[in-house]
């Protein structure tokens, strides 16, 4: 997740500037951290294995080369940023922040949780629906060096080399004012690198591999699953508006009809616990726009990929060139339609 965000309110600016540089006067070198007792044997672990994922990304999934992740810094939190997410409420559309470096863009990120429950009141107070989470990783898109962060540590080792891969297709393919492509691009490049990571290091019968193609199925299904319930979602807003006689009750019994879908088409058909609790909550439009940014229509990156030779290098120099499309979700799906590329 991009967080170069500098954004043209000049307080927001020198929130996320002083904030990241901070970060960066505070790293140490891995083997300064692996050589310390400040961390566990199995916290040294991930740190090493943050190493290797990061060098096979850039040597067998070609990835753009950096410094990144070979510094390390302890934040003493679980979270390094703090994300806000807004639609509005009577359609399902999300709430779009412009920043100079990575465009429009469906989320803003803070430091301070703080500061982005005080973004969240004041997007509330505009009859928005909003949601905050924190975020434990993120990326500046190469405008700075991202370093190792003690919260990716409490990701299980192979979601931590998911996360690096995801970062760094950021870093080797960016478009401006297309976030929810570059964001389900490095979904896609980053479940199908981390099994093809543990496939060559632990071999075909490796019980983490196992469990990594489990949940890509489940992603996979997923997918499918939040697609077709989104665009159901848009539909009903729109005759709603046209019929004038929609109320919120109404809206979140809509709401829950996705949780009912999910607990009777879907849960049963999953293989892992990745989405077990996912809709135990009450939701709005803003926690499914997460899931329309990250997850929504996978397939056709799927059709590409497979259409590129199942090769991440050829599939990501194909997607190369939709920097210079005037619609590269458009483009994409065109592309997956067609027999032969």
């Amino acid at each position: 997740m991009p967080l170069f965000l500098s954004g043209c309110q000049i307080g927001y600016l020198f929130h996320v500037s002083y904030n990241h540089l901070s970060i960066l006067s505070s790293t140490e070198s891995i083997e300064g951290i692996l050589n310390s007792d400040r961390l566990t044997l199995a916290e040294k672990n991930k740190v090493r294995l943050s190493q290797e994922a990061r060098i096979y990304a850039f040597e067998k999934l070609k990835l753009k080369k950096t410094d990144n992740y070979s510094r390390y810094v302890e934040l003493k939190r679980n979270y390094v940023t703090y994300t806000v997410t807004a639609s509005e409420k009577w359609k399902f559309q999300p709430y779009l922040w412009d920043f100079p470096i990575i465009g429009r863009a469906p989320y803003k990120g803070f430091y301070s949780e703080d500061k982005a429950k005080a973004e969240a009141d004041e997007l509330e107070k505009k009859n928005l629906d909003v949601s905050v989470r924190g975020v434990s990783a993120y990326s500046t898109l190469g405008k700075m060096t991202d370093p190792l962060l003690s919260s990716m540590l409490n990701y299980p080792e192979h979601v931590l080399v998911n996360t690096i891969i995801h970062e760094l297709v950021h870093t080797t393919l960016f478009i401006k004012d297309n976030i929810d492509f570059n964001e389900r691009l490095a979904v896609f490049v980053a479940n199908k690198g981390t099994e093809q990571f543990y496939l060559e290091k632990e071999g075909p019968k490796s019980p983490t591999l196992a469990l990594i193609q489990s949940e890509n199925d489940d992603d996979t299904l997923f997918s499918g699953f939040i697609t077709a319930e989104l665009d159901e979602l848009k539909k009903w807003y729109a005759e709603a508006a046209t019929n004038g006689n929609i109320n919120e009750d109404q809206r979140q019994e809509r709401l829950q009809l996705i949780a009912r879908h999910f607990e009777v088409n879907l849960k049963s058909r999953l293989k892992t616990k990745s989405y077990e609790r996912l809709f135990s909550k009450k939701f709005n439009n803003a926690d499914l726009s997460v899931f329309n940014t990250y997850m929504k229509s996978l397939d056709i990156f799927e059709n590409v990929y497979k259409k590129t030779g199942s090769n991440i290098p050829d599939f990501l120099e194909k997607c190369a060139a939709l920097i210079d499309a005037d619609d590269p979700e458009k483009e994409l799906e065109r592309w997956s339609q067609e027999q032969t590329l």
